[in-house]
């Protein structure tokens, strides 16, 4: 018994904006069920004693002390501009 139907993936493909074949509906239908399969056989395992987690692994934020620095001189950087004006970028306008 399929999990999931060819209507259902040429739905989400059509969502998706992608233009698929009968042919790749029903590869795909084949590969998601078997996807679909494979999850659901981590509903047999035991998880009561498992606390809950957001990732695999321990996460935790490792960063450096925000430290000033001096940035590349204006010259530098507006060398290589493809337009600029009054030492500043310049770039076509967006709203009228």
């Amino acid at each position: 018994m399929s999990r999931i139907s060819i209507d259902q993936v040429k739905h989400v493909a059509d969502l998706a904006r992608l233009a698929i074949t009968d042919e790749e509906a029903e590869m795909f239908t084949k590969q998601l069920d078997a996807i679909i399969t494979f999850a659901e056989q981590l509903n047999e395992l035991d998880t009561e004693d498992v606390p809950p987690t957001s990732h695999v692994l321990d996460m935790r934020n490792v960063m450096r002390e925000d430290i000033p620095e001096p940035g590349l001189p204006r010259e530098e950087v507006l060398k290589n501009a493809p337009d600029q004006q009054d030492g500043q970028f310049r770039v076509p306008a967006i709203l009228e």
